[in-house]
């Protein structure tokens, strides 16, 4: 891993090996297009606790960034009429106020700290969705802001912030599916465009991550648009159980890596 991590800080990783790695990378890369596009969701939390190994995480976390970008406007093209923009708001504000202090946990942790901490996030998320847990309580306006703000820091320091507000929103009864679906994807996008900013200011973006996002980018746009095609075969029940599947081996591997 060590091996692995120093080229990833000095060069594009792809590049230096192309074999072995960019072969993980982008088998990794289209699983989760799969996933993303035949369940929905699970494309962050696929590829952060695999990309953490092979590319360290300060390398890692921008990069999910970069490459989820074109698939998020895309989707948020297709859903900007239902966006509850009163609850966004505050919530994608406040979780940007939160990413400098995630982004400062990001370069002062012990890398191998944070691909276990990913790991056991991813494997957290995928429990409460099988057991069918979700939040009954109040929803305060004080919940909502400190829901963003942890989801804004988390996002900053592991590249995966979604799993609080998504489960906050698919407890929440007054919403439609519809409206829930367009929040969510609105609110990914927005908090990831603003990551990419604070690291792009931060200089934290250089020519190896952007020449790996190039690479690994057209594979997950093109596995999602399988996937989506994929989904209209089977049932829901199934491919949300693949998805589970796949998640849970990625956690597992970073978990214990």
């Amino acid at each position: 891993m060590s091996y692995v991590y120093n080229v990833a800080m000095h060069g594009s990783l792809l590049l230096s090996d192309p074999g072995g790695i960019l072969i993980l990378a982008g088998l990794t890369a289209f699983v989760a297009g799969l996933m993303r596009g035949f369940a929905g969701f699970g494309s962050v939390m696929l590829m952060a606790p695999i990309f953490a190994i092979l590319f360290g995480p300060v390398h890692m976390v921008p990069l999910v960034a970069i490459i989820e970008a074109p698939m998020g406007i895309m989707l948020f093209l297709g859903a900007r009429q239902d966006v509850e923009w009163k609850f966004i708001g505050p919530m994608t504000a406040i979780a940007a106020a939160a990413m400098p202090f995630g982004i400062w946990l990001l370069i002062s942790l012990d890398t191998v700290l944070i691909t276990k901490v990913v790991s056991l996030i991813v494997l957290l998320f995928v429990f409460i969705l099988v057991t069918g847990w979700s939040y009954r309580g109040p929803r305060p306006l004080a919940l909502t802001l400190g829901i963003g703000g942890f989801s804004g820091a988390m996002m900053a320091a592991t590249a995966i912030g979604g799993p609080p507000v998504l489960l906050y929103m698919l407890a929440n009864a007054a919403m439609s599916a519809a409206v829930i679906r367009a929040n969510i994807v609105a609110y990914y996008l927005l908090t990831g465009l603003v990551l990419i900013a604070m690291f792009t200011i931060t200089s934290s973006i250089g020519a190896a991550i952007l020449i790996d996002a190039i690479l690994l980018t057209p594979i997950l746009l093109l596995s999602s648009w399988i996937g989506s095609r994929l989904a209209d075969k089977a049932a829901e029940k199934t491919y949300r159980s693949i998805a589970f599947i796949f998640l849970t081996i990625a956690g597992l591997v970073g978990l214990f890596s």
